[in-house]
């Protein structure tokens, strides 16, 4: 007994002091990783209950609750509803579901509805070793858990993106039940409308996973999938999308084809992959979704400015910053080579030591064998942003990563700077101090 309380204090304290650490003493670069406002935490905290329930059933083509099978839902009915109807709004869509409990559940309901629909187990997919996320890959779930058979888009590795020409014969030649775009190291926009046509023409349809970057299309600073031609956007909801941790999909019900597969993709969510949907998350996914159609502009804005301020500074001071000839990124995020340093295992690790998070990654020409030590850095600018960062502020930030890269300095010395500079930004922006402060918004509207 004594063992089993010993380790329920080291739970205790190791999440006290994560808390601190990675809240208070840390800048986060990591590209896949958000913050949420306060009013946002405040709306998970007075969602406990919620987090207790289940609501198992059926939805309609509007992505509203249509049966369920447990009693108790009337309020939990309208949660999900208006939930998913801010989703809707914000994404100019006629058909959402917010079911999904991750980014990658969002993939696997969206790829095996759709492989039902089409009953091929062909997909188009971009390389995992050009950005692709693992759930595109055969090496992932498509693969191993789908039975899917993955054909590779043509990527153009100096222009950092499809090569939409080459990847036009792919397609002919493949004739695939699905096309992916969209994925991890997502630099720049990826040809949907160039592709479109062929697309059609092979009978496919289009997925966009938009994991990284749904929070720069909320903004209108990214791309416009669905308006580009994507018949499917599947997501997270914790990245550039600044909400609890959770997934989603949209797409527009235009005619029978989508109604189709919007009804497979509605049965691969449930009862196909999903019991407990995780209710708890969805009011404060609203209150994420209402502050983006609020401060999404400026915030979208201000991430690729400060994305593409760290790109230009780190390459004017002798870093290897992938796409300099497109201006390195129109995205969050930007790629860095640092083969010449030690390789992007050793110098994301010296990185940390300082308080620094970011994360090693490979890059397109990347010996795919050596993944535990790969050339790049996949560097993103939500977090900092969000708390206040501006052009100036995130050169001043490259500069400590320099000395720690270029070993000007040692982590330890560095560390210090990094704490007193994250102590100069404790709020959030772009978002509401409290629920109350949203709400007293709402009724000023």
């Amino acid at each position: 007994m004594e063992e089993f309380f010993q380790l329920a204090i080291e739970l205790v304290e190791a999440s006290k002091k994560h808390e601190h650490y990675r809240d208070s003493e840390c800048i986060n670069l990591i590209a896949s990783e958000g913050i949420k406002s306060p009013a946002v935490k405040e709306m998970l905290q007075l969602s406990m209950d919620l987090e207790s329930r289940y609501a198992e059933g059926e939805n309609d083509l509007e992505g509203h609750v249509k049966k369920r099978y447990y009693q108790g839902q009337k309020y939990m009915s309208v949660i999900e509803d208006r939930a998913t109807d801010l989703m809707k709004k914000l994404f100019k869509c006629s058909w959402a579901d917010v079911r999904l409990v991750s980014g990658t559940h969002a993939n696997l309901a969206a790829f095996k509805g759709l492989s039902m629909v089409t009953k091929s187990q062909k997909m188009v997919v971009t390389p995992l070793s050009c950005g692709a996320h693992i759930t595109h890959d055969y090496s992932g779930l498509a693969g191993k858990v789908l039975g899917l058979v993955n054909i590779e888009h043509a990527y153009d590795i100096k222009e950092m993106n499809i090569d939409p020409d080459k990847s036009a014969a792919i397609i002919r030649a493949a004739k695939p039940g699905i096309v992916t775009f969209g994925g991890s190291l997502f630099l720049f926009p990826h040809p949907v409308k160039e592709l479109r046509a062929v697309a059609d023409e092979v009978g496919a349809y289009i997925v966009y996973d938009a994991a990284h970057v749904l929070g720069l299309i909320a903004g209108g600073e990214f791309q416009d999938p669905l308006r580009e031609g994507a018949d499917f956007v599947t997501s997270s909801t914790h990245k550039t999308f600044p909400g609890p941790q959770g997934g989603a999909i949209f797409a527009d019900l235009k005619n029978t084809r989508m109604e189709k597969a919007i009804k497979n993709v509605q049965y691969a969510i449930f009862p196909l992959s999903t019991s407990n949907t995780h209710l708890g998350r969805l009011p404060a996914l609203g209150v994420a979704a209402l502050e983006l159609k609020l401060f999404g502009d400026d915030l979208a804005k201000q991430t690729v400015k400060n994305a593409q301020a760290a790109g230009q500074y780190l390459y004017e001071n002798g870093l290897k910053v992938l796409a300099e000839h497109k201006g390195f990124t129109r995205s969050h995020q930007i790629a860095v080579d640092v083969r010449e340093y030690g390789g992007g295992k050793i110098i994301a690790e010296k990185l940390e030591a300082a308080n620094i998070i970011l994360n090693r990654n490979l890059l397109p020409y990347d010996d795919q064998s050596n993944r535990e030590n790969p050339s790049g850095l996949r560097i993103g600018f939500q977090d900092v942003t969000r708390r206040g960062f501006k052009e100036e502020d995130i050169k001043h930030l490259c500069d400590l990563m320099m000395d720690v890269i270029k070993n000007r300095r040692q982590p330890s010395e560095v560390r210090e700077d990094v704490i007193a500079l994250r102590k100069k930004f404790n709020e959030i922006h772009y978002g509401f101090k409290s629920v109350e402060e949203a709400l007293k918004h709402l009724e000023q509207a």
